[in-house]
């Protein structure tokens, strides 16, 4: 049975398919925001972040064939830890600092099945944490928290930097591509033990000409990896859409219809060519083009581009798509996305059509197949 996990404001919602088509099948943690979710392929675990403001961060886990969920650790910063306290002085002195506490598990990713009990989270502010028993606890990757250059990063989206994407190599789970903003594409190929920079290409319009090439100061709104081609990754970056096809050694720039702004990006698993946006209008508007809702798709490596719109709508829709709230399924076939204002649509045939399951959700974070 396919399984569909909308993580909102107000709960994590799933929606489960039949004969019939895509119906709500529970709720859980009515009232909470549950900010992240991982359906982890590898066992059938299902984890769940709640973001609970003053309460703090909570991480909850429920087993395969489970009806409970219980309590995991949370990623904790070592004593002594800070983080920067606004953007680096553009006179080049040093910035100022306040302590690094947790506010949000912004991505969570499960290893590849050589190592079946490892979990990485990416957090605010701009930390990444290892897992390896299931989250019962957490280590700092202090290989990239110590990194000279993490100096240079500053909140974009959130008031701090913050790790939101997360990509492991299915070939060999020791190469990890990570997403900061602000603060650029790091790489590591030995497990997290050391990290590079991977921003050659990019570009920054809102620094200082001098600093638009920076590596480390960067804003991808996301990236995301082609499963049979990890090799090809595409971005969703503020200042437009960038794709790879050499593990983010070199990036393009691609020009998008009827906008190259937005935050989310799907790539289709088995077709390193194909990818997904949802366009928008930026810099302060954030609403769709011309009140339009729209999907945008390359089958061409992002040489043209279609813009598809039946069953989306399209006249007075001020719906904003966040980074994390467009799916695709592991066939490439079903995609599904969830807005700001609720509405929530799904479509069977690769963006083709779309339909609405509900537009009367709370605000959606994070929408993921299970």
């Amino acid at each position: 049975m396919a399984r569909l996990l909308i993580g909102t404001r107000k709960g994590l919602f799933e929606y489960t398919r039949n004969g019939s088509g895509w119906k709500m099948q529970d709720v859980h943690f009515l009232g909470d925001p549950c900010s992240q979710v991982l359906p982890d392929s590898r066992d059938g675990t299902t984890y769940a972040v709640l973001t609970l403001g003053h309460f703090g961060c909570k991480l909850r886990r429920r087993g395969a064939g489970q009806t409970t969920w219980d309590e995991c650790a949370v990623p904790v910063y070592p004593a002594g830890s800070t983080v920067n306290d606004g953007p680096p002085p553009e006179d080049g002195a040093a910035p100022k600092t306040k302590p690094a506490s947790l506010k949000e598990i912004w991505a969570l990713e499960g290893a590849g099945p050589n190592q079946p009990n490892v979990l990485w989270a990416g957090t605010i502010p701009g930390g990444l944490f290892c897992s390896r028993d299931s989250g019962d606890s957490w280590q700092l990757m202090e290989s990239l928290w110590n990194d000279p250059k993490r100096s240079q990063w500053f909140g974009g989206g959130k008031d701090e930097p913050g790790i939101h994407s997360i990509c492991v190599d299915p070939r060999d789970s020791r190469c990890v591509t990570l997403g900061v903003s602000c603060g650029g594409v790091w790489h590591s190929a030995d497990n997290g033990e050391t990290w590079q920079p991977r921003g050659k290409g990019l570009r920054a319009e809102y620094m200082p000409p001098n600093l638009q090439e920076e590596d480390a100061i960067q804003d991808p709104h996301l990236i995301t990896q082609c499963r049979s081609a990890p090799d090809t990754i595409w971005m969703q970056h503020h200042n437009g859409i960038f794709r790879t096809h050499n593990r983010a050694t070199q990036w393009h720039e691609i020009a998008g219809q009827p906008s190259s702004f937005g935050f989310a990006v799907a790539v289709h698993p088995n077709d390193p060519k194909t990818a997904w946006f949802v366009p928008a209008k930026k810099d302060q508007y954030r609403y769709p083009v011309d009140g339009k809702v729209v999907v945008s798709r390359t089958r061409d490596d992002g040489q043209s581009f279609e813009v598809l719109a039946n069953g989306l709508p399209q006249e007075n829709a001020y719906d904003i798509f966040y980074r994390h709230a467009l799916a695709i399924d592991d066939s490439g076939e079903t995609l599904a996305m969830g807005s700001t204002t609720g509405g929530l649509w799904i479509s069977e045939n690769s963006g083709d059509r779309w339909e609405c399951l509900s537009h009367t959700l709370p605000p959606i974070y994070v929408v993921r197949f299970g």
